[in-house]
């Protein structure tokens, strides 16, 4: 009897325990939830602005207003294809569904990670409201709690029409109306089945998704979105055809910014993925930039005015639409910091960002990365490289390769200094092939050269691909000592608090060594001393740089660097047609870059690259004071002689 006693207790205490466990769990997860009182009237809070280095105002990133529209108000399209997406149970659960919760249990322990939410619209909307978007088991168990309080005070369409109404769909649009406006110019009734599928299925990721910023990946998207109304029997075969045939077009986007409107494009798309898209629009934000105003202002009025004349000499040449292009990017030689952009003629015709989204051939831009791993290796400025025709049997596909000089001109025997100055093909092919294709493809991802890199000879003519930033940066690490700094263009965010909630931690790295950098440097101060940049003596100031062009003047650039700030410039068509003959980067492009640096460098002291003089004197005659000469005793032993062989 008192061992059955004794049981009796033990096993109230064991429940007891268990009870108050359980209590205390559940009071633990629920004390402090949100109240959902009044969730109907919810709104986004403070403020966000982005501010230049110097103080400006650039833009102000807030809603302009949450602007509900009634469920009879939306397209069924849009809302059977966000159900059809994002929860097809929706009008079957009760706000957590058990079934999609074991199946993605179990996907969870097959791929050892919590790849799978299983959430149910009413989760999401819980979510996006009260909780923040970490993946942990203790906000999953609250977001259920919410979802199944939220089912129990509103019926179901009040529910999708608070999510409608309420959730992020990208580009700073909350809500359909809003996303309707902002991506289509139209009222959300006034939407079709195609721009309905669109939106439906953004909210899997805003940023990602946004026409406004990757129209391919929205139109793959969209794809998808009308697969599954195909599928479901929500659309006809025929309907599916049409809307899958039909072009992303998108309503031009008038920018609020007061200037820089493609560096604030930027810097949006930077800060969606580092504080999130909730905090930058509805945070009450301060964010500090690395921008300039100065010299934005500065790099636009060159664009605009390099643009004038180009299209002047075009109209004459019988040259018509569509009209040339342009980007300039500045760089802080020290810091990385991005200190003016800009990515095309007009934001408001186009907001493509040609500065940094713009893959195209770089020309003999391309070559200081090529003599520069010929230096690093022991390679010396003054010695000698033939420059006359040849054949590379089989170099290009299995076929023989005939290189040109752009002059189509020869001068034989020329040092390495007189060959980059003067920006000849010939021998920096002879270069390349002496150091190899693949080794000047590891040197350049050094420099921060990301784009992809055929393995070939023909890249020493600058045939690959790149953009202007990454090229520009990577001429930076010559002005730098040889240190490479990843570029960026938002320094700190501070929240309402003053409490920086981010701040930028650019990684610097050694590319190459300080005396290559140097001898590099001295080398493209050549080029402006008496090669194909010298109309930028009129600066009157150490610069160094380097013209490109591509074949039919398709492409034209300069890029070049004081000892401070590194600017690129490029002009060309988005079509990839020509500009004109004769349009090279020493005429179409050159000259915005001496516009820009005329005024970027007007109230600053005077500054000397740091080379030391052992390098400037290894490329000059002692006795006559000049660049070494090719018959010059002094002059080092060509490096690659060969039988002249026809050519041009």
């Amino acid at each position: 009897m008192l061992k059955k006693s004794h049981s009796i207790i033990i096993l109230f205490v064991v429940v007891g325990a268990l009870c108050g466990g359980a209590a205390g769990a559940f009071f633990g997860l629920t004390r402090d939830l949100p109240q959902i009182r009044g969730l109907e009237d919810f709104q986004p809070s403070a403020v966000s602005r982005i501010f230049s280095s110097d103080g400006a105002l650039l833009d102000e990133l807030f809603i302009h207003k949450r602007d509900p529209v009634p469920l009879s108000e939306i397209p069924p399209y849009l809302s059977q294809a966000l159900l059809t997406t994002e929860d097809r149970q929706f009008y079957k659960h009760s706000g957590v569904d058990l079934k999609g919760i074991l199946r993605a249990v179990v996907r969870n322990v097959k791929t050892g990670r919590f790849a799978q939410g299983a959430s149910t619209l009413t989760q999401q909307l819980s979510r996006t409201l009260f909780l923040t978007p970490r993946k942990t088991l203790v906000r999953k168990i609250r977001e259920g709690i919410l979802a199944l309080q939220l089912e129990r005070r509103y019926t179901k369409d009040e529910i999708l029409t608070l999510y409608l109404n309420q959730v992020y769909f990208g580009s700073g649009a909350y809500g359909v109306q809003s996303a309707a406006t902002i991506f289509f110019n139209k009222n959300v009734r006034e939407l079709n089945l195609e721009e309905c599928a669109l939106i439906a299925g953004m909210p899997q990721s805003p940023s990602r998704y946004s026409p406004l910023l990757n129209k391919g990946l929205a139109t793959r998207r969209r794809n998808i979105v009308l697969r599954q109304m195909r599928d479901t029997g929500i659309i006809t075969d025929a309907e599916y055809e049409r809307a899958f045939r039909a072009p992303v077009i998108t309503a031009p986007k008038s920018p609020r910014t007061r200037t820089a409107p493609f560096f604030v494009s930027f810097i949006k798309h930077e800060l969606e993925t580092e504080v999130g898209s909730d905090q930058l629009y509805k945070g009450g934000l301060t964010i500090e930039t690395s921008l300039s105003q100065k010299l934005q202002v500065a790099a636009e009025q060159s664009i605009r005015q390099g643009l004038t004349d180009l299209k002047a000499r075009m109209e004459k040449n019988g040259i018509g639409s569509p009209e040339p292009e342009a980007a300039l990017i500045a760089i802080d030689i020290q810091t990385g910091g991005i200190l003016a952009m800009v990515g095309g003629h007009d934001y408001l015709k186009s907001q493509f960002n040609r500065a940094i989204s713009a893959i195209r051939q770089p020309g003999s831009a391309f070559k200081p990365f090529i003599y520069a791993l010929a230096i690093e290796r022991g390679f010396a400025q003054h010695q000698q490289i033939l420059d006359a025709p040849v054949v590379f049997k089989g170099a290009l596909k299995g076929t023989d390769w005939r290189p040109e000089n752009f002059s189509t001109t020869y001068q034989g025997e020329i040092t390495l200094r007189k060959a980059l100055t003067h920006s000849k093909n010939i021998p920096a092919v002879r270069l390349i092939e002496m150091v190899g294709p693949d080794a000047v493809v590891r040197f350049a991802r050094k420099l921060g050269i990301s784009s992809p890199l055929e393995t070939n000879l023909s890249i020493a003519l600058g045939t690959s691909g790149a953009n202007l930033l990454e090229l520009t940066a990577a001429y930076a690490v010559f002005a730098n000592g040889g240190q490479r700094t990843e570029p960026y263009g938002a320094m700190t965010v501070v929240q309402k608090n003053g409490r920086i909630l981010w701040q930028a931690r650019p990684e610097k790295t050694l590319a190459l060594s300080a005396t290559t950098a140097a001898i590099i440097t001295d080398m493209l101060q050549g080029v402006i001393k008496e090669g194909t940049g010298k109309s930028a003596l009129r600066l009157n100031r150490p610069v160094a740089g380097k013209t490109g062009t591509t074949n039919d003047y398709k492409d034209a650039l300069f890029i070049g660097f004081s000892p401070d700030v590194a600017v690129g410039v490029w002009v060309g068509r988005d079509d990839h047609g020509t500009l004109g003959d004769g349009e090279t980067g020493a005429r179409a492009a050159l000259p915005i870059w001496t516009m820009f640096m005329d005024q970027a460098l007007s109230d600053t002291t005077y500054k000397r690259f740091n080379i030391p003089e052992d390098v400037v004197k290894m490329a000059m005659d002692p006795v006559t004071g000049r660049q070494i000469s090719p018959d010059s005793p002094l002059a080092v032993p060509a490096l690659f002689r060969m039988e002249m062989v026809p050519g041009k």
